[in-house]
C-alpha cells in the first residue's frame, strides 16, 4: 500500500507538471522563441521614403502635389516623385513583407495543437452461455471520447495532455460502464533533435531571409534613384543638345544668305553654295535626331516618375536644375572602397548567406546522428457506472504508466550524410564568393572614381576646346568675307563648333552621371540624398 501511494504521489507530480508546461506553452514560448531567434518578430521593413533620419521613427516628406499640365521638377523633386509613385518600386517593396510569411510558417511548428476525437459503433454476435454449451446472443454499444493538447518545445521536447472518456453499454449487463481517463505523454529527444540550437535553425534562417530580402530592396532602390538622376540629366543635356542645334542650324542659314549674296555681287564663285547647303541640311539632320533623342529620353524619365494624373506619356517635362558644376571635393579612393565594404547591399547579402551557411551545418549535422527518444507516458483512470461517478474514482488506485526510450540508426545514412557535405560545400562556396565579390566591388569603386576624375578633367578640357573653335569659325567667317577662304572650311569650322559645344555640355552632365554612379558604387548614395530605407545597418563579420 506505501508502494501505490508513491506511485499516486509521483504521477500526481508528473502530470502537475505537465498542466504547468502546457501553460507556459501557451504564454510564454513565444517570447523565448523570439529571444532565441534573436530578437521580437516585428513587421517587415518596407519603408522607403526621403526624409532626415532620426533615432526614431525617420520623418518623411509630405507627397508633392503634381499640377497638372507640364511637369516642372528639380532633381530632389524628381526623386522624391519616384519613391512615391514609380510602380517598379511598388512592386519590390512587397517582397520583405512576402519573405516573412515564411517566418510565421517556421514559428508554427512550435504552435500548440489541439485535438478532439468522437466516435461510436456497435457489435452484435453470440457467445457460449455461462451455464453449458448453449449460445446467447448479445449487443454492445461503445463510445469514446478524447481532447488532447500537445506542444513542441525548442528544446526537442514534446509534451501532450490528454483527457478522455469511454462508455460500454453490453445487453449482458444491466448497467452501463464508464472510464475516465487523465493522461500525459512527454518525449525528449536525446541525439537526433536535440537542443535549441536545432530546432529553431528554421527560424533564425527565415529571418536571415526577410534580412536579405531588406538589402536587396535597398539595393534596388539605390539602383533606382540612380537611374532617376543620370536620365535627369541625360534630359538636360538632350534640351541644351536641341538649343545648340538650334542656334548653329541658324548661323548655317545666315551664312547661306551670305554666301548667296557674295555670288550675286560676284566675290564668290557659284560652286561655294553647294557646301553651304550641304551644311544647312546637315544641320537640319542633326536637329531632327536631337528632337527624337529628347522624346525618346523624356518617356523615360516619365516612367521612372509616373506622376499621378491621366495622359503620362503626353505630358511635358520642364526641368529647373540645369547643369552646373559643383562645388564638391572628391574625397580619396580607399575611402570610398571603405565604405562600400560596409555599405554595399550586395556585400551584406552575401555575409547574410554565410551565416545562413552556418545555420545549415548546424542542421545537417544533427542530420547524422541515430533517432534515440525518451518517452514517458502517465495516466489517472477512474471506473464507475455512471460518468460522475468514473470521475469520482479517479482518487483510486487505477493508473497507468510507461516508459522507454526508442532508437533508430539508420544503416548508411547516405541521404543525412549527403546534405551535410552538400552545406559545407556551399557555406565554402559562399565564403569564396564573398571574396570574389568583395574584390569587384573594390574595382567597380575604384574604376568608378577613375571615370569621375577622368570627367571633371574633361570639363576644363571641353570648354578650351569650344573657344578654339570658335575663334576658328570666325577667322574663317572673316577669311570667306574677303575671299581668302571657302565656303566648305566655314561650314567644317561650323561642324567643329557644334561638336564642341555639345561635347562641352556633355562633359558636364557626364560629371554629374559619374558622381552618381560613384555613390551608388559605394552604396552611400541613399544616405546623400537623405533617403531612409531598409538595410542601412551593415551586417557584422
Amino acid at each position: 500500500m506505501m508502494v501505490m501511494g508513491y506511485g499516486r504521489r509521483m504521477l500526481a507530480w508528473f502530470m502537475a507538471c505537465g498542466l504547468v508546461l502546457g501553460s507556459a506553452a501557451c504564454t510564454q514560448i513565444e517570447k523565448r522563441l523570439d529571444a532565441m531567434a534573436g530578437g521580437p518578430n516585428r513587421p517587415a521593413d518596407t519603408a522607403v521614403r526621403m526624409g532626415p533620419a532620426t533615432a526614431g521613427q525617420p520623418e518623411a516628406i509630405p507627397a508633392r502635389s503634381v499640377p497638372p499640365g507640364p511637369l516642372k521638377v528639380s532633381v530632389t523633386e524628381a526623386i522624391l516623385l519616384c519613391l512615391e509613385n514609380n510602380r517598379s518600386l511598388v512592386v519590390e517593396r512587397m517582397n520583405p513583407a512576402i519573405r516573412q510569411t515564411d517566418e510565421e510558417t517556421q514559428r508554427a511548428v512550435f504552435d500548440p495543437a489541439t485535438t478532439v476525437e468522437l466516435s461510436a459503433g456497435r457489435e452484435k454476435g453470440e457467445r457460449l452461455a455461462k451455464p453449458g454449451s448453449q449460445t446467447e446472443t448479445f449487443t454492445t454499444d461503445d463510445a469514446e471520447g478524447l481532447i488532447s493538447l500537445e506542444q513542441y518545445f525548442p528544446t526537442g521536447t514534446t509534451v501532450a495532455l490528454e483527457a478522455g472518456v469511454q462508455i460500454n453499454d453490453a445487453s449482458l449487463y444491466e448497467d452501463s460502464f464508464y472510464a475516465t481517463r487523465l493522461g500525459m505523454t512527454m518525449t525528449q529527444a536525446l541525439l537526433k533533435g536535440y537542443g535549441t540550437d536545432v530546432n529553431r535553425a528554421r527560424l533564425q534562417q527565415a529571418r536571415i531571409d526577410t534580412r536579405m530580402s531588406a538589402y536587396e530592396l535597398r539595393g534596388f532602390t539605390e539602383a533606382l534613384v540612380a537611374d532617376v538622376e543620370q536620365t535627369y540629366w541625360d534630359y538636360a543635356l538632350a534640351l541644351r543638345q536641341i538649343e545648340i542645334v538650334e542656334k548653329s542650324l541658324n548661323v548655317a542659314r545666315q551664312q547661306r544668305s551670305e554666301t548667296e549674296a557674295l555670288i550675286a555681287v560676284g566675290r564668290l564663285a557659284k560652286s561655294e553654295i553647294a557646301a553651304v547647303q550641304a551644311e544647312v541640311a546637315a544641320q537640319d539632320q542633326a536637329l531632327i535626331e536631337a528632337r527624337a533623342k529628347k522624346e525618346s529620353i523624356r518617356l523615360q524619365l516619365l516612367r521612372l516618375l509616373n506622376p499621378p494624373g491621366p495622359g503620362i506619356w503626353q505630358r511635358e517635362v520642364a526641368l529647373i536644375h540645369q547643369p552646373t558644376l559643383p562645388e564638391i571635393k572628391l574625397e580619396d579612393v580607399a575611402l570610398h572602397v571603405a565604405v562600400s565594404m560596409r555599405m554595399r547591399p550586395v556585400l551584406n547579402q552575401a555575409r547574410l548567406e554565410i551565416e545562413r551557411g552556418d545555420i545549415e551545418l548546424v542542421k545537417t549535422r544533427n542530420g547524422l546522428l541515430p533517432l534515440l527518444d525518451l518517452f514517458v507516458t502517465l495516466g489517472k483512470s477512474g471506473y464507475a457506472r455512471s460518468f460522475g461517478g468514473s470521475i469520482g474514482a479517479m482518487d483510486e488506485d487505477g493508473y497507468d504508466a510507461l516508459a522507454g526510450v526508442r532508437l533508430n540508426v539508420p544503416v548508411f545514412n547516405r541521404e543525412a550524410k549527403a546534405l551535410h557535405r552538400q552545406a559545407l560545400l556551399t557555406r565554402k562556396q559562399a565564403q569564396n564568393a564573398m571574396e570574389s565579390l568583395s574584390q569587384l566591388v573594390e574595382v567597380d569603386v575604384r574604376t568608378a572614381h577613375i571615370e569621375v576624375n577622368r570627367t571633371q578633367q574633361q570639363i576644363s578640357a571641353s570648354s578650351a576646346t569650344r573657344r578654339f573653335d570658335e575663334e576658328k569659325l570666325r577667322i574663317e567667317t572673316e577669311k570667306l568675307r574677303v575671299g581668302k577662304s571657302t565656303s566648305f572650311l566655314v561650314a567644317q569650322a561650323q561642324r567643329d563648333l557644334l561638336a564642341s559645344r555639345i561635347a562641352e555640355v556633355r562633359a558636364l552632365t557626364d560629371y554629374l552621371k559619374a558622381l552618381v554612379d560613384l555613390y551608388r558604387q559605394d552604396g552611400s548614395l541613399l544616405e546623400r540624398r537623405g533617403i531612409v530605407a531598409p538595410g542601412r545597418k551593415p551586417v557584422l563579420q
